[in-house]
C-alpha cells in the first residue's frame, strides 16, 4: 500500500538558514531517500519550491480563477514529499520517524486512496 510522507514546514524556515545549512539539510534528505530506495520502499520523492512561486487555480461556475503566491494566510507549506510502499500506517509512521527532517518540520503520513473511498455513500451507515 502506498503512503505519502508530506514534509510540512513553517513558512520562512528555509530563508532563515545559511546556504551551507540548507545544502546540509538537503544532503541529509537525499541520503535518506537513497536508503529508502535501497530497501525497496521509495516510489518517488521530490522537494518543492516555496509558495511564493506557486499558483492556485479554481474553476467555479465555468469561471477560472488563478491566484499567484505568496498566499498571505499560509503559515506552513508542503516542502516536499516521499511516496513509499509499505504494508500499514504503523509501518509508514515508523519510516517517517527515521526522516532526518522530522527534527525541523512535521512529517504528515497519509495513505494513498481514491477520494470516493471516504464519501458518505461508500461508508456503512452508523447504527
Amino acid at each position: 500500500m502506498a503512503h505519502m510522507l508530506l514534509m510540512v514546514e513553517p513558512i520562512g524556515q528555509r530563508e532563515s538558514r545559511t546556504e551551507a545549512e540548507g545544502r546540509e539539510a538537503y544532503a541529509k534528505m537525499v541520503h535518506w531517500a537513497e536508503s529508502l530506495r535501497k530497501r525497496g520502499l521509495l516510489m518517488a520523492a521530490e522537494s518543492l519550491r516555496s509558495p511564493s512561486s506557486a499558483s492556485r487555480l479554481q474553476v467555479r461556475a465555468g469561471r477560472t480563477q488563478v491566484i499567484d503566491g505568496p498566499f498571505p494566510e499560509t503559515k506552513e507549506m508542503i516542502g516536499g514529499f516521499f511516496l513509499i510502499d509499505c504494508a500499514t500506517q504503523q509501518e509508514a509512521l515508523a519510516i517517517a520517524g527515521e526522516c532526518p527532517a522530522a527534527e525541523w518540520l512535521t512529517v504528515e503520513v497519509r495513505a494513498v486512496a481514491a477520494c470516493f473511498e471516504e464519501s458518505r455513500a461508500a461508508s456503512p451507515a452508523p447504527h
